[in-house]
């Protein structure tokens, strides 16, 4: 399967974003891709006032999405901000596509490093897959990355790889940390991990997560096939599915769990 990572940075207006969407998808599509997966945050950058700009799934951005979807062929996963309860959003990755139809809600939120995420943002409480020519794919977004368990349940559920979406919070020791952890996902679930990040703004750091780039896809045995640095920029690459197989018969954690041990 055939995919694209698109390292873009988006601002604050919803309008102009889309238009990236659509510029980004179109060059993916040209490039043969089959999904093409754009960061957390896509509809507005974080930092902006979240509820005024949020949308329902039905609404005017996500539709705009879905029409560059369909006019490709393409499946798109972008990032986008959806009506909650109490004044909040939810922080929501739509997958859509011809025979697509998904949406993720943010399940971890970011309360980390002095920002308060659940402040603005309720949690989800559901797993997400989507199948796309019959191979299932996984849906996290950002700080998931940091829980395990998340993507072994994905992985239980059939999954071959795992798209996440992030805006990276900047600061000393962060981007080893991404790596880290986008890595040890990948392994200790063993599926394909193709994890986008919004590109470095080029602004200073602020509380906010931004975006810090460098974007990856790692193979189900923890190797970096692919990588970017911090700069806008189109990742397409090749995941082959059967690979998967044969590291879960070579390295069998999920096969020798004994998560009675720990409930």
């Amino acid at each position: 399967m055939r995919i694209a990572l698109s390292q873009l940075t988006t601002g604050p207006d919803p309008d102009k974003n889309l238009r990236l969407v659509e510029e980004w998808t179109r060059r993916a599509a040209d490039a043969g891709a089959r999904v093409v997966v754009f960061p957390e945050a896509t509809m507005a950058c974080f930092g902006t006032p979240l509820a005024p700009l949020a949308e329902p799934l039905d609404g005017r951005w996500a539709d705009g999405v879905r029409e560059f979807a369909r006019a490709t062929g393409t499946v798109v996963v972008a990032g986008m901000f959806t009506p909650a309860p109490g004044g909040r959003v939810a922080n929501t990755l739509l997958a859509t596509g011809p025979g697509v139809e998904a949406s993720y809600d943010k399940i971890h939120l970011y309360d980390a490093f002095g920002y308060r995420e659940s402040d603005t943002v309720a949690a989800g409480s559901r797993t997400a897959t989507v199948d796309v020519d019959g191979v299932r794919l996984g849906l996290a977004t950002c700080y998931d990355v940091r829980f395990p368990e998340l993507f072994r349940a994905q992985a239980d559920a059939g999954a071959a790889a795992v798209l996440l979406s992030a805006s990276w919070g900047a600061g000393p020791g962060k981007a080893d940390q991404w790596e880290l952890l986008v890595r040890a996902r990948a392994l200790d679930a063993t599926v394909w991990l193709a994890a986008v990040g919004q590109a470095d703004p080029g602004t200073p750091p602020g509380p906010a997560p931004t975006g810090i780039g460098h974007s990856r896809v790692v193979g189900p045995d923890g190797t970096v096939r692919h990588a970017l640095g911090a700069a806008p920029e189109l990742l397409v690459a090749d995941l082959d599915t059967d690979e998967v197989a044969a590291v879960r018969e070579k390295t069998s954690v999920l096969a020798n769990r004994r998560p009675e041990l720990w409930r």
